[in-house]
C-alpha cells in the first residue's frame, strides 16, 4: 500500500463520508439524547466499553498476529456510520435514535479512540509510544471526521434546501469511497490477502455477529425497546470501515496497511450479517404479532 496518491486522497475520501454524515444531522439529533437516555446510555456503554473487552477476548482467544490484532481493535473502536441508520430504516430501527447514537459516537471518537489503540498496541506489539496513537496526533482525526460533520451540520441548518440536493449525490460518493478504498487495500495486500483472510476472517466474522447480538441484547435486557433495540444493534455492529482504514493507512497516525486489512475485511462481512440480522429480528417482531392477538383471545 505505497501509492502516494491513494495515502494523499485518504482524507479527503473520509471527509466526503462524514460530511454526507453531517447533511442528515440536525441539533435536534443531539437534543434527542435527553429523549431516549436509557438507550442511549446503553448503547454508548457496550460501544465505548463491552465492544472492546469483547474485542479483546476474541483476538486473544483466536490468536491473531499483532498488527492485525490491533486492527480489529481499531475497528472496533470506530463509531457506527450512515450504513446503520440505512439498515436501521430498512429493518424497523428507531431511526431518530439511531442518527442520535451515530451523530454522539461519531464525535466521542476524538476522545475514545486513543485509548483503545494505544492500550491495544502496548499489549500486542509491545511499543506503543512509536505505534499507538499520541493525542496530539488525534488533532488531524479531528480535522477530518469532526470538522466535516459540523460543516454538514450547519448547511443542513443555515441551507436546508442545498443540504437536500447535496443529500444523495454525497451519499452515493459515500458509497464509491468505501468500495474505492476498501478495494484499494485489498488490491495493495494481495500477495498476502489469502494469508490474511485465514488469519482474520473468521475473528471478524464472530466479532460482527457477536457486536450485532450484543447490540440488541444488552438494551433489551436493560428494558429497551425494540425498535430502540434494534437501531442500537445495527449501531454497535456497523462500523465506520472507511474511518477505520483511514487511520490504519495515514502516514502521520497509524502508517500500517496490515492493520487495515480487519477494517477492509470486516466492511465486506457486515453487510450480510446485518441483513441477516435484520430479518432475525423483522421476522421476531413478526411471530410476535401473530401471536398476540391469540393469547389475548
Amino acid at each position: 500500500m505505497d501509492s502516494p496518491l491513494l495515502l494523499a486522497s485518504l482524507p479527503f475520501a473520509l471527509g466526503v463520508v462524514m460530511l454526507g454524515l453531517g447533511l442528515s444531522l440536525t441539533p435536534d439529533d443531539f437534543r434527542r439524547v435527553g429523549q431516549h437516555p436509557k438507550a442511549v446510555l446503553v448503547t454508548l456503554l457496550c460501544q465505548i466499553v463491552l465492544l472492546p473487552v469483547i474485542c479483546f477476548a476474541l483476538v486473544s482467544a483466536f490468536g491473531l498476529p499483532p498488527a492485525l490484532a490491533v486492527g480489529l481493535l481499531l475497528v472496533a473502536a470506530s463509531p457506527g456510520g450512515p450504513t446503520a441508520n440505512l439498515f436501521s430504516h430498512l429493518f424497523g430501527g428507531h431511526v431518530a435514535l439511531s442518527i442520535t447514537l451515530t451523530a454522539v459516537n461519531s464525535l466521542l471518537v476524538v476522545l475514545t479512540l486513543p485509548i483503545v489503540v494505544n492500550l491495544s498496541a502496548g499489549h500486542f506489539l509491545g511499543d506503543a509510544a512509536s505505534v499507538g496513537l499520541r493525542f496530539d496526533k488525534m488533532t488531524q482525526v479531528f480535522l477530518i471526521v469532526v470538522l466535516p460533520v459540523l460543516l454538514g451540520m450547519l448547511v443542513r441548518t443555515r441551507a436546508p434546501g442545498l443540504a437536500q440536493r447535496l443529500d444523495r449525490p454525497v451519499r452515493a460518493l459515500s458509497i464509491v469511497v468505501l468500495v474505492t478504498v476498501i478495494s484499494a487495500v485489498l488490491y495493495g495486500e494481495r500477495a498476502n490477502l489469502a494469508g490474511y483472510f485465514v488469519s482474520v476472517g473468521l475473528a471478524v466474522l464472530a466479532f460482527n455477529i457477536v457486536s450485532l447480538a450484543v447490540g440488541y441484547a444488552v438494551p433489551r435486557l436493560a428494558g429497551v425497546e425494540h425498535r430502540a433495540a434494534t437501531a442500537a444493534g445495527f449501531e454497535i455492529g456497523i462500523h465506520n470501515t472507511a474511518f477505520a482504514i483511514t487511520v490504519a493507512l495515514s502516514p502521520g497516525l497509524l502508517d500500517s496497511p496490515e492493520m487495515a486489512i480487519p477494517g477492509a475485511v470486516y466492511g465486506i462481512v457486515m453487510f450480510f450479517t446485518a441483513a441477516g440480522f435484520g430479518w432475525l429480528v423483522t421476522r421476531r417482531t413478526r411471530v410476535g404479532a401473530v401471536r398476540e392477538p391469540g393469547l389475548t383471545g
